[in-house]
């Protein structure tokens, strides 16, 4: 059967898996996955009833997802809402589950989608927005994983490094996204730090402390965005900084810096400023020129354009910004903000409004856009 029937055959059974009681988009994940088995399988053995073996596995397909995403909640529903100090008491099979999913027959970009897709529990969309692909092509992306894994043997778990990047990714989408998962990827962080000595394992637990404990005064009661430097730091949970400053120094002496030691350096030196203009930027930027070094990251050196300009002004920053892809996440929002603080007030309430329009969240686009507003009825 060629592509464009097998398509048309699309509709008419996503029709019937909504018709049986499948919300719209579990559908057609459920769908896409039938249409991909189909390829695999329809080239050697043909159904007699194509339409009916696409409804079939759709099917399957949806109540295996309905029966995984039930049992992730109920893992969800053991967290309590904010994560208790000191090690974990218990112990589940969620992390297991994160180190094989963590294949060595996949890629490690592959492996993370596919974990996150299929135990973390975020949509397809939330995963391409994370790795700044279209959705598409990661929806590609974890269908190939699927494949991979269904037919390889899972007595090889993963390795460390890419379970690390996956509770990295669900903490960062439970911080600050739709899903609030923050608080079980700290669990099970605490659980693997409570197994295996590992700095990085350490710098990933100090991260996340450190973040995690600025979380109460990073929104306003309505939900709208306050900036680290508006922050009311009376509200950061000393006690969790405490830990995550402890936790990073053990990991430190070491002497095995990695990227997430790092970033909880740069945490740690932002929790350690009793106000915004206290706060080191300078062993910042220093900080950044190792991440850099460690990462070639495009977002890490955007990030460290900003601590130049809080460094030595916004014409620096302005500068080192210049240097990078204006299609970068955020590049034109820290634009805007440079150009206020270098006056340019016209430019920046401009680039606020273009900003706001390519926002990630509600929340950080009402923000521009309030910026934007506040600039344009300024005398």
């Amino acid at each position: 059967m060629d592509g464009a029937r097998l398509r048309g055959l699309t509709p008419g059974v996503l029709a019937v898996l909504v018709r049986r009681g499948a919300d719209f988009a579990a559908a057609e994940d459920a769908v896409q996955d039938a249409l991909v088995e189909a390829v695999r399988v329809w080239p050697t053995e043909p159904p007699r009833d194509p339409r009916g073996w696409l409804i079939t596995v759709a099917w399957r397909r949806f109540v295996d997802a309905t029966r995984a995403d039930a049992a992730r909640r109920r893992r969800e529903d053991r967290v309590e809402e904010e994560p208790a100090p000191g090690p974990a008491p218990t112990t589940d099979d969620t992390l297991q589950l994160y180190f094989l999913c963590a294949h060595p027959a996949l890629t490690p970009s592959s492996a993370v989608a596919l974990t996150l897709r299929a135990v973390g529990g975020l949509t397809t969309r939330q995963i391409a927005r994370a790795y700044l692909v279209p959705e598409a092509t990661m929806a590609q992306r974890i269908s190939r994983a699927k494949r991979l894994v269904s037919a390889a043997r899972f007595d090889r778990p993963g390795d460390v490094a890419t379970v690390l990047r996956t509770l990295y990714l669900v903490f960062n989408e439970g911080y600050s996204g739709d899903v609030d998962l923050a608080a079980e990827a700290i669990r099970l962080t605490r659980q693997l730090a409570s197994a295996i000595v590992h700095p990085e394992v350490a710098g990933l637990l100090a991260l996340m402390l450190l973040h995690h404990a600025r979380r109460p005064a990073r929104t306003t009661p309505d939900g709208g965005l306050v900036p680290l430097a508006d922050q009311d730091r009376a509200l950061w949970d000393t006690t969790m900084i405490a830990e995550g400053i402890g936790i990073l120094q053990g990991a430190l002496v070491l002497d095995r810096l990695g990227e997430f030691q790092a970033q909880a350096a740069i945490a740690a030196l932002h929790a350690d400023a009793r106000t915004a203009e206290e706060t080191d930027w300078v062993q910042i930027v220093e900080w950044y020129d190792e991440l850099a070094a460690l990462t070639d990251s495009p977002v890490v050196r955007l990030n460290r354009a900003v601590a130049v300009g809080e460094a030595d002004g916004p014409h620096a920053g302005l500068a080192a910004l210049a240097k990078l892809d204006a299609a970068l996440p955020r590049h034109t929002a820290v634009a805007a903000y440079f150009h206020e603080r270098a006056g340019d007030t016209r430019t920046a309430a401009r680039l606020y409004a273009e900003a706001a329009q390519h926002a990630p969240t509600l929340a950080e686009r009402t923000h521009l856009t309030r910026q934007a507003a506040r600039l344009n009825s300024a005398p």
